[in-house]
């Protein structure tokens, strides 16, 4: 019987909110499987939530970082690397757009809030990753970024985010090729609809989610464990032949015709 054992290994999480954060549902999987935790938050108005969450993880460490600041990523990058000296899993979790340009009129998104919701929502995983190579490159690393159907698909008041999701998926597939050769793996989790501090800026949500529990072939909505199980498996080297894909976890909604 196969079981994940990342004891020794340096994971760094970023995209935490709250209890609620997929990326908080997957540090709590690397730490029951002995990874070592760096929990990354994005300015002083989160740091005591997410401060009070690292708190019952014993060991984890916790930094602040900005994805639009590359001092604030290098900062990241020069204590981990004096902390651990490699890092082999990396959680990309971060994504915003502002509140305006999810419920308005995708047509008449302004220059601006497109390229907010871009740069922090798929560019911040090509900066991060490139920023981080010198550690992730050392023992092999996998990385693991969240997206959503939205990439492919008309979703009412995701707008620009679904743009900036597609754009992200592109990055997985053009940053594995490039970095399969320094043994790191880029993968995507797509999950289905879960009560979020994200998902709960989506007007409209709560019916997404009834409608997702109805149509989707296991009749119900996912939580956020299987979403951390799910990349625990792909940051582990069960995945090992794994790169460049985005598994769905999502009750199999994305199968259907309708």
């Amino acid at each position: 019987m196969y079981s994940i054992d990342l004891s020794g290994k340096g994971a760094l999480v970023m995209g935490v909110a709250n209890h609620r954060s997929l990326s908080w549902a997957i540090a709590q999987s690397l730490h029951k499987a002995g990874a070592k935790l760096c929990l990354t938050y994005a300015g002083e108005r989160l740091k005591a939530g997410v401060a009070e969450l690292a708190a019952t993880l014993p060991g984890t460490l916790l930094l602040e970082c900005d994805v639009t600041n590359d001092a604030s990523i290098d900062s990241v990058r020069t204590r981990l690397e004096s902390e651990w000296g490699a890092v082999e899993a990396l959680v990309h979790g971060v994504a915003f757009a502002r509140k305006e340009d999810l419920e308005g009129a995708f047509v008449a998104t302004p220059r601006e809030g497109f390229q907010l919701a871009l740069e922090v929502s798929a560019y911040s995983l090509i900066n991060v990753t490139n920023r981080m190579l010198p550690l992730l490159e050392k023992n092999g690393a996998s990385i693991v970024t969240l997206t959503y159907l939205a990439s492919e698909r008309a979703v009412p008041s995701y707008n620009v985010m679904g743009s900036a999701k597609a754009v992200l998926e592109q990055s997985v597939r053009q940053l594995a090729y490039e970095l399969g050769p320094k043994n790191v793996r880029v993968n995507a989790l797509s999950a289905g609809p879960v009560s979020t501090l994200a998902a709960r800026g989506i007007r409209g949500f709560t019916d997404m989610l009834k409608m997702h529990a109805e149509k989707a072939p296991l009749k119900r909505n996912i939580t956020k464990e299987e979403v951390g199980k799910a990349a625990l498996f792909l940051l582990s080297d069960l995945a090992s032949g794994i790169t460049g894909e985005t598994l769905y976890v999502d009750g199999g909604y994305h199968v259907m015709a309708w």
